[in-house]
C-alpha cells in the first residue's frame, strides 16, 4: 500500500468547538462571531449551535476552514486557542448533517403520536429541563408510579412515588429520572 499517496475521504462533516485562550473577559462571543463571518464567506455548508459549529464539505475544506479559524483568530489578538473536532465521514450514501437532525425528529414526532393514541397525556419538561411522558389515564394526586407513568425501582419502598405525584394532566410533581426509564 502506498501510504504517502492515501487520499483524504471525499466529504466530512465536522462539529467543532475553538476555545480562545487568554482573552481579556470570559466572553468570547467576539471571536465566535469572527469565526462565522469566516464560515459564511468560506460556502461551506455550515450551522452555529450552543456549543460550536457543525460544518460540512470535503475533507480538505473542512481541515482547512478550521485552521483558517485559529489563524483569524490568532490574528484578533488571542495568544492561544483549542479546538476539540468530532469528524465523522460515509461512503455508503450521501447525507447532509440536517438530514440526520430531521430523521431522529421524525422518530421522536412518532414517538409521541403513538403515546398520544387514546390518551390525554403528554410530554412535559420540568423547570431543570428534565423531559417525561406522562400517561392520560393518571389521576390527580395519585403517585406516578401507581398512574404507570413512572417505574419503581426494586430498592424502593411500597407507596413511595419514584416519579413523583400526578398533579394535572400531564404534569407530575417530584422525581424525573424515573420518567425517563422506558
Amino acid at each position: 500500500m502506498d501510504y504517502a499517496n492515501l487520499p483524504t475521504p471525499a466529504t466530512a462533516v465536522a462539529d467543532f468547538c475553538l476555545i480562545p485562550i487568554g482573552t481579556p473577559t470570559a466572553s468570547v462571543s467576539a471571536e465566535v462571531a469572527a469565526v462565522q463571518r469566516l464560515m459564511k464567506a468560506s460556502g461551506l455548508s455550515y450551522t452555529m449551535h450552543s456549543a460550536g459549529t457543525t460544518v460540512e464539505g470535503s475533507w480538505d475544506e473542512v481541515f482547512r476552514i478550521i485552521g483558517q479559524a485559529h489563524t483569524l483568530v490568532h490574528k484578533n489578538g488571542v495568544l492561544r486557542v483549542q479546538t476539540d473536532i468530532r469528524a465523522g465521514t460515509r461512503t455508503d450514501k450521501k447525507q447532509h448533517f440536517a438530514e440526520k437532525v430531521s430523521k431522529v425528529e421524525a422518530i421522536l414526532a412518532a414517538d409521541v403520536s403513538t403515546k398520544a393514541e387514546g390518551a390525554a397525556g403528554g410530554s412535559h419538561i420540568d423547570a431543570e429541563g428534565n423531559e417525561g411522558y406522562i400517561a392520560g389515564d393518571a389521576k390527580v394526586g395519585e403517585p406516578a408510579a401507581k398512574a404507570g407513568t413512572a417505574k419503581a425501582s426494586e430498592s424502593e419502598s411500597e407507596g413511595s412515588s419514584p416519579g413523583g405525584t400526578q398533579v394535572g394532566p400531564g404534569k407530575v410533581k417530584g422525581n424525573w429520572a424515573s420518567l425517563l426509564k422506558k
